[in-house]
C-alpha cells in the first residue's frame, strides 16, 4: 500500500460522522421532508378526489419513478455508493474521476430512457392498467406525457446523492425532496383556484387543470434535483464529462445487471398491483396513500439508519471484515426493531382515524378516509420487517453481491403475485375497500417473508448472526408497544365517551393526538424499563439533564 493511501485513509474515516451523528442530522430534514411531502398528498387528494381522477394522476405519476429505478435509480441506490467508496479507497484523486464518470454516463442513459418513454407513453399506460375496466387510458396517457421528463430529474438526484454521501454529506440530499414538495404544494393551490373542472370525456391536452398539475409535478423534481449541484461543489468536486471506457466497467456492469432484473422484477410486480389494484375505483390511491401514512416513520428514522450504515458497511466489506458487516447488521435489525415497532403499533390501532383525520376532506370525503385508514390498520405490521429486508439486501450490496438480492427479490414478488390474484378473487367485485386491505396485505406479507428468507440466507454467507438476540427484541417491542397502546386507546374511549364526540372529524384527531401522544412515549419508556441496551445513551442523557437542573 502506499504511502499515499495509508494517510489518506485513515483521515477519511477520521471525518466521517458517526453513525448516530449521521441518523440524527437526517432525521430533522426527514421530518420536515415527510411533514410537507403529507401534506402536499393530503391537498392531492382533497383537491382532487380518490376516484377517476385520483387514480389516474397516480398511475401515471409512479411512471418516472418506476422507469428511473429501471435504468438507473436501482442500481445507484444499491451499488453506486459501495463502488465510490472502493474508488475513493483506490484512486489517486479521491475517486472524482470515477464520480465523473458515473454523473456523464448517467446522465446519457436517463436522457435516452426519457425521450424513449415519451414516445411509447400509450404503449406504456396500456401494459401498466391493461386489465382494468374501470381506468381512464386517455387521462393517464395525457399525465404521462407531462410527467415522464422527471425520469431526468429522478435519476440525478439519485446520482448526485450517491456522491454526496460517499463523501459523508447526507444533509442536503435529504432536505432537497422538502423543495419538491413545496413546488407541489404550491401547484395544487394553483390548481385549486382554476376556474371550473378538468375535461375528461375527451381528455385535452391544452386543459389547463391537466396542464398545471401534469408540468407541477416534473417541475418539483426538477427543483429538488438542482439544488445538489451546488452542495456537491462545496465538497470541492469539479465535474467534467468524461466519456472513455473506465476499467471498473465491467464490474460496475456485472453489478448493474442484476440489479436491473432485481427493479425489473419489482416493476413487473407493481405493474400486476396497479392492474389488480384498478378493478375498483379508488383502490390504487388508497393503497398508495396508506403506504405513504406508513413510509413516515421508516423515512424519517429507518432511511435515516440505512443511509448512514450503508457507507459503514461498505467500507467493511472492503476490508473483508465479516465481523464488522455482522455488527452493524445486528444494530440495524434491532434499532429498526426499536424505532419502529411502536408506529406499527400505533398504525395499527389507530389506522382508521389516521385516514379519517389527514384524507377525509373535499373531494375525497369520509368513504376514501376510511378506506386509506382500514387498509394502513391491518398491513402495518409489516413496518419492521420492510426495515430489516431493505438492511439486509444492503448488506449483499455492499459486499459486491448484487445476485442474491434479485434472487430474494424474485421469490418475494412470486409471493406479492399470488397473493394479489387471491385478494382479487375473494374480494366483492367493485368493492374497493376490501380490493384496497388485499393489495396492502400482500405488499406487506410480502415483505414478511423477505425478511425471513433474508436471514437465513445472511446466516449462511457470514456464520452466526445473533438472530436470537434480535428476536428477543423484536419480542420486546411487541410486548412494549402492545401495553403502552392498550392504555392509550382505554384513555382515549374515556375521553371520547366522557365529552360525548359525535363529529367523525373531531374525534378520528382526538383519537390520533391522544393515542399518539400516551402510546409512544409509554412504549418507548417501557423499552428503557425493560433494560433494552440501544435504549442506555438516550436514558444517560435524559438523567444528565434531570442532574442538571
Amino acid at each position: 500500500m502506499s504511502e499515499t493511501a495509508t494517510t489518506t485513509e485513515p483521515e477519511q474515516q477520521k471525518q466521517a460522522p458517526s453513525v448516530a451523528k449521521a441518523s440524527g442530522s437526517m432525521a430533522i430534514a426527514t421530518i420536515v421532508s415527510r411533514a410537507t411531502g403529507l401534506l402536499s398528498k393530503v391537498l392531492l387528494v382533497a383537491v382532487i378526489g380518490g376516484e377517476t381522477l385520483g387514480d389516474s394522476y397516480q398511475a401515471a405519476s409512479t411512471l418516472p419513478t418506476m422507469i428511473n429505478e429501471l435504468l438507473l435509480g436501482g442500481v445507484l441506490t444499491s451499488v453506486a455508493i459501495p463502488l465510490l467508496v472502493r474508488a475513493e479507497k483506490e484512486d489517486g484523486d479521491g475517486g472524482e474521476s470515477y464520480a465523473q464518470w458515473l454523473i456523464t454516463m448517467g446522465t446519457l442513459i436517463l436522457g435516452i430512457g426519457t425521450v424513449l418513454a415519451m414516445v411509447c407513453a400509450p404503449l406504456l399506460t396500456d401494459v401498466y392498467i391493461s386489465d382494468s375496466p374501470t381506468a381512464n387510458a386517455p387521462l393517464v396517457t395525457a399525465f404521462a406525457y407531462l410527467v415522464l421528463p422527471g425520469i431526468v430529474f429522478y435519476g440525478l438526484t439519485a446520482l448526485l446523492s450517491a456522491v454526496l454521501n460517499a463523501r459523508h454529506v447526507f444533509g442536503i440530499p435529504t432536505w432537497a425532496p422538502v423543495l419538491n414538495n413545496l413546488v407541489v404544494i404550491v401547484v395544487l393551490a394553483v390548481y385549486a383556484m382554476l376556474p371550473g373542472e378538468m375535461t375528461l370525456n375527451p381528455v385535452r391536452m391544452t386543459d389547463v387543470h391537466l396542464l398545471v398539475l401534469g408540468l407541477g409535478t416534473a417541475l418539483g423534481v426538477a427543483v429538488q434535483a438542482s439544488v445538489l449541484v451546488p452542495a456537491l461543489k462545496k465538497t470541492g468536486f469539479h465535474f467534467k464529462w468524461r466519456f472513455g471506457w473506465d476499467s471498473r466497467l465491467s464490474e460496475f456492469g456485472n453489478l448493474a445487471f442484476w440489479v436491473l432484473l432485481y427493479v425489473g422484477l419489482g416493476l413487473a410486480s407493481m405493474t400486476v398491483l396497479t392492474n389488480v389494484a384498478t378493478n375498483a375505483k379508488g383502490t390504487l390511491t388508497a393503497f398508495n396513500y396508506q403506504w405513504l401514512i406508513a413510509q413516515v416513520p421508516y423515512g424519517v428514522l429507518g432511511v435515516s439508519l440505512l443511509t448512514a450504515l450503508m457507507p459503514k458497511m461498505s467500507r467493511a466489506a472492503a476490508h473483508n471484515d465479516n465481523d464488522s458487516i455482522v455488527r452493524d447488521l445486528l444494530f440495524g435489525n434491532r434499532m429498526s426493531s426499536i424505532l419502529l415497532m411502536p408506529f406499527s403499533a400505533l398504525m395499527t390501532v389507530s389506522g382508521v382515524s389516521i385516514g379519517l383525520a389527514a384524507f377525509a376532506y373535499g373531494e375525497a370525503g369520509v368513504v376514501t378516509g376510511t378506506r386509506i385508514g382500514l387498509a394502513l390498520s391491518l398491513s402495518a405490521f409489516s413496518l419492521v420487517p420492510y426495515a430489516v429486508t431493505l438492511l439486509q439486501l444492503r448488506v449483499f450490496y455492499a459486499m459486491k453481491d448484487a445476485r442474491t438480492p434479485t434472487y430474494i427479490q424474485a421469490m418475494m414478488v412470486a409471493v406479492r403475485i399470488g397473493l394479489l390474484y387471491l385478494f382479487l378473487a375473494v374480494a366483492e367485485p367493485g368493492d374497493a375497500t376490501q380490493l384496497a386491505v388485499g393489495v396492502s396485505l400482500a405488499m406487506s406479507l410480502s415483505f414478511v417473508f423477505g425478511a425471513v428468507v433474508g436471514q437465513v440466507w445472511l446466516r449462511i454467507r457470514l456464520g452466526r448472526l445473533r438472530t436470537g438476540f434480535t428476536i428477543w427484541t423484536v419480542c420486546l417491542t411487541v410486548v412494549a408497544s402492545s401495553l403502552a397502546f392498550a392504555v392509550a386507546k382505554g384513555v382515549n374511549w374515556l375521553i371520547q365517551n366522557g365529552f360525548g364526540i359525535s363529529d367523525v372529524h373531531v374525534a378520528s384527531w382526538v383519537e390520533v393526538v391522544v393515542v399518539t401522544l400516551i402510546g409512544l412515549p409509554l412504549a418507548f419508556g417501557l423499552l428503557a424499563a425493560f433494560r433494552v441496551p440501544e435504549m442506555k445513551p438516550a436514558i444517560d442523557k435524559i438523567n444528565r439533564l434531570v442532574r442538571r437542573r
